[in-house]
């Protein structure tokens, strides 16, 4: 047998083998789930798997877009997008895993949307299957972008919008605006609220430490265009779920971005763990062999009260220039010092604020802080506005921030329409599921061929809560 024929026996092999075993593994989990019901269930470990009618499920995937898989074909490096035997084989395991876990949102990133016969293959298995699905490519004709599908039985789409962050790293969100329309028990009030948010992204892979502001922007703008979305359509505050690789762990400046703004990780919320909890499971093994947890679905509740953005935003620039300077080992003295390096007195003017930032390469480059960034970080900063920064203003709003924490809305279940209050749905999360299992123990499987990510299956129980237009937006 030629040496090329034989590669690709082994290969369609180990495909047969990979599928037997995806088979085996997703049969035990879906065992006694109906055949015809597109209901998403409980995601149970060591069980069969049980319906539950009160329920609707999540599922983020980055699925590793073939022009970005590294492979060796006949000898050669090359990218899996040369090889249609090979991609359109791991794409078919991918929609297969998709479809037994039928969850009823599916957000997909790394979705190669170039190529028509992948479309087409993922359009009408996803149609079939009852989800109405929407792409976007990420700019500049990068070949990748964004899928996200909603299945009908659960979901009627109001509105679809698409975000675009023209910045260098091309990077895209989608937001869809539904409506609940399962009979969920929990929602059967007349005068109940049953619309959410989902917003499905990818943000740039953190090349260095250098591009951690402009993640930051990623998110920033992706949160001002909901906030705007909301605004814009004169509505009270929904439920937003956010799902994605965040190429980021629990460690960096954007969990905790999120973390401020009122964000829970429903994998974390779940399993009990806490922020710091981050060496607990894993989701991605990266181009570096570095294995992390990047992808999340975060989820915001209603009845939160949410920090101001702009306050959160120079909270978060603020915890970049702390960690830089840490770096170097400098007190808080030092830093203060090193802030006002050009004044003449005891404070730190605009001028000094801007030199130190230029130095730390927060501004100066094409993705640092823009002039009208700086300036309001600048007004967050100072406090009596009195156009300089003396040491307390630098202790409160720079080194150990004192900004007021987010409270919840007390929960009304009288008389919604008195006080400003209205009954909407919220989400409770009550499983959440990372594939394959064992990267919910910090691991990575070898064996593991699908993506260079898992998958993250999170289950929530909508609930009734009130919300208030006090948010802060």
């Amino acid at each position: 047998m030629p040496p090329h024929n034989l590669i690709l026996f082994l290969h369609s092999l180990a495909i047969s083998i990979m599928y037997l075993y995806l088979q085996g593994i997703m049969g035990r989990k879906n065992r006694g789930m109906s055949k015809r019901s597109p209901c998403p269930s409980k995601i149970c470990n060591n069980s069969a798997v049980v319906v539950d009618p009160t329920c609707f499920s999540c599922t983020t995937f980055n699925i590793l877009a073939p022009i970005y898989k590294r492979l060796t074909y006949e000898g050669r490096a090359c990218r899996e997008s040369t090889v249609r035997a090979y991609w359109l084989s791991r794409n078919e395991k991918i929609l297969y895993l998709l479809l037994r876990q039928r969850s009823s949102i599916i957000c997909l990133q790394e979705f190669w949307v170039d190529n028509e016969e992948l479309v087409d293959m993922y359009d009408t298995k996803l149609g079939d299957a009852g989800y109405v699905s929407f792409k976007l490519p990420r700019t500049n004709n990068r070949g990748d972008g964004l899928l996200t599908a909603v299945h009908k039985d659960y979901f009627r789409v109001i509105n679809h919008r698409e975000f675009l962050f023209n910045d260098f790293g091309d990077r895209v969100a989608q937001l869809l605006h539904v409506e609940v329309i399962a009979p969920f028990a929990q929602c059967r009030s007349k005068n109940m609220c049953r619309e959410m948010l989902i917003v499905n992204t990818h943000l740039l892979f953190p090349h260095d430490s250098s591009l951690s502001l402009e993640r930051l922007r990623q998110v920033y703008k992706i949160l001002q265009s909901v906030d705007a979305y909301q605004k814009e359509n004169n509505l009270d505050p929904l439920p937003i779920i956010l799902c994605g690789d965040w190429n980021g762990s629990k460690r960096g400046h954007v969990y905790r971005f999120l973390r401020s703004q009122g964000f829970e990780s429903s994998y974390d919320t779940a399993h009990h763990y806490t922020d710091a909890d981050a060496h607990k499971w894993v989701s991605h093994r990266n181009h570096r062999g570095n294995i992390c947890g990047v992808d999340f679905i975060w989820f915001l509740n209603p009845n939160k009260y949410r920090k101001l953005l702009k306050t959160s935003w120079s909270e978060a620039v603020f915890g970049l220039f702390k960690y830089q300077v840490s770096r170097a080992s400098l007190t808080d003295e030092d830093a203060f010092a090193f802030l006002k390096a050009v004044s003449n007195g005891d404070h730190i003017t605009y001028t000094g604020f801007c030199e130190a930032l230029r130095q730390l390469n927060l501004i100066g480059k094409a993705y640092g802080l823009s002039e009208e960034e700086i300036e309001d970080v600048w007004l967050q900063a100072d406090i009596d506005g009195n156009g300089v920064l003396d040491y307390k203003e630098f202790q409160q709003r720079i080194w150990n921030p004192m900004w007021s924490d987010q409270i919840e809305s007390p929960n009304q279940d009288e008389e919604d329409s008195m006080n400003g209050t209205r009954a909407t749905i919220g989400l409770d999360v009550k499983k959440a599921e990372l594939f394959p299992t064992e990267t919910e123990n910090g691991c990575w499987p070898e064996d593991y061929s699908l993506s260079d990510h898992a998958s993250l299956t999170a289950v929530f129980s909508p609930i009734r809560m009130t919300s208030s237009r006090l948010n802060s937006l």
